[in-house]
């Protein structure tokens, strides 16, 4: 199968995944139900909202730290998963949030409870923020062993191991005709079995914009770079079929998909 390497199977990894899925279930109905039906009408109200359009991804490589981001205080952006703690480096907020990892979400949660922006948030953590606070739209995510690209975000979305991709069917529903990638690195310097869940036992965190990204003692998973580039190239084709485009301004990222483009030459003559 092209999205798992065969040397990094293991039953531990097969037993997890058969028991994410089962505890999946209760979500999986719940998803239909009165509050799920007036979610996914929330979410409709987004569709084609920025039609034409372009807008900013926000990713959080180490790269992210060295750009001069004041030039996206007029732009519309996404930013990801801890992307709030930069906020006072730039002085802006994104105009939109996402956040899909149930780990992020449920080690971090009061903080993002606290951002006042739009949230994306993934269905599965709803009871830890409630579905009273109209800044919360939640973001059904598909377990699934093979990606694909959904541009119907009332519809479940497809993890492709990373939020960007969550972003990237979002912003596709949305109506954006272009994207443009920032701070998505596409390197770890943490290697493992992808998507398996570990401690962190550093006190300096290498692979994010900011050190105490994920402080020691915190859990995050390890990346799965393989499956993040299989579903990258779905939604490049998505976006190209429709006239769209997405662009990659990371400096010096290593993500060998999309178009690359000069960060600075974005905000001259402005692409619409």
């Amino acid at each position: 199968m092209e999205r798992i390497d065969p040397r990094e199977l293991s039953l531990l990894r097969l037993t997890s995944a058969i028991w994410r899925r089962i505890a999946d279930v209760p979500d999986a109905i719940a998803w239909w139900s009165d509050g799920g039906r007036a979610n996914r009408g929330r979410l409709r109200g987004f569709e084609n909202m920025h039609a034409g359009e372009r807008c900013f991804v926000m990713g959080n490589g180490p790269s992210l730290a060295k750009m001069d981001l004041s030039l996206l205080r007029e732009e519309v952006t996404f930013g990801l998963n801890r992307i709030y703690l930069l906020f006072e480096q730039i002085n802006f907020v994104p105009s939109y949030y996402v956040c899909t990892n149930e780990l992020v979400l449920r080690q971090f949660g009061e903080e993002i409870r606290a951002l006042e922006m739009p949230k994306f948030l993934n269905w599965n953590s709803r009871n830890l923020f409630g579905q009273s606070d109209p800044t919360i739209n939640f973001l059904r995510m598909r377990l699934s062993v093979v990606d694909r690209m959904q541009t119907d975000a009332t519809r479940p979305l497809y993890g492709g191991g990373t939020v960007t991709f969550a972003a990237l069917q979002l912003a596709f529903f949305m109506g954006f005709e272009t994207v443009v990638l920032v701070g998505v690195d596409h390197r770890f310097f943490q290697s493992g079995i992808p998507n398996r869940t570990v401690r962190r036992t550093s006190e300096r965190d290498e692979d994010h914009f900011h050190p105490g990204y994920f402080p020691a003692g915190s859990q995050w998973q390890l990346p799965d770079l393989r499956r993040s580039e299989i579903a990258y190239r779905l939604a490049e084709r998505a976006y190209s079929d429709s006239g769209r485009r997405i662009l990659d301004a990371t400096i010096n990222g290593a993500c060998p998909v999309f178009e690359k483009k000069d960060y600075h030459d974005l905000f001259e003559g402005k692409i619409p």
